[in-house]
């Protein structure tokens, strides 16, 4: 990647990063060419190029800083340091709303490159995922009370659970072609909500 790119103005780097999301996310990897991500971006597709040197490279670009972006705002919202879990969650649900509120398209990239079968990124997708995902695990969980949950609750399982009932939301979001941030933000709260309800002690 050409250093030029993070010498843009900010704005014109989010512009850029905004029109990939929205390309990449509605398309396969495979059909998502460079010439409608540039033209989205208000950019011609040669500066682009002089930006990223291939679509692979935007591509990765995008995906990493999915991650960094999160984990930057879950620590500006200071999720990792609470002693509550659902402190923690509803700290990282207002952060990954005004995430998405930056970068409309980011949620839906990000699943669309998780379940990406295309061989020339899906291989580094999945590597990153579980270098990020590990990290993340590892700084959010480490603080965790555990006198805060009912008695014998198996909590390898109960994080499993609330991971799978997150995913297969935002998949369903995403596969209805619309992600409304504030319908969104609503029924995370309900979801908490009975999570708290059935994991801590009461």
């Amino acid at each position: 990647m050409n250093e030029k790119f993070f010498a843009l103005p900010e704005e014109k780097q989010q512009a850029i990063i905004n029109a990939g999301y929205r390309v990449f996310s509605r398309n396969s990897y495979k059909n998502s060419p460079m010439s409608e991500i540039a033209e989205a971006a208000g950019i011609s597709k040669s500066l682009l190029f002089y930006y990223f040197h291939n679509k692979k490279e935007l591509y990765l670009f995008l995906w990493d800083k999915c991650a960094e972006t999160t984990i930057e705002f879950l620590t500006r919202y200071d999720c990792y340091s609470q002693r509550e879990l659902f402190e923690s969650i509803e700290r990282g649900m207002r952060a990954k709303m005004e995430i998405m509120r930056l970068y409309p398209d980011m949620a839906n990239f990000t699943i669309k490159a998780f379940y990406e079968s295309d061989p020339e990124i899906s291989a580094a997708v999945q590597k990153s995922y579980h270098k990020y995902f590990n990290l993340k695990a590892d700084k959010a969980r480490i603080n965790f009370d555990p006198e805060q949950f009912v008695p014998g609750l198996d909590i390898a399982m109960m994080y499993r659970d609330m991971y799978w009932a997150s995913e297969g939301y935002l998949w369903e979001m995403v596969q209805s072609g619309h992600v409304d941030i504030d319908q969104m933000e609503q029924s995370f709260t309900e979801l908490i909500a009975f999570w708290k309800s059935i994991y801590l002690r009461k």
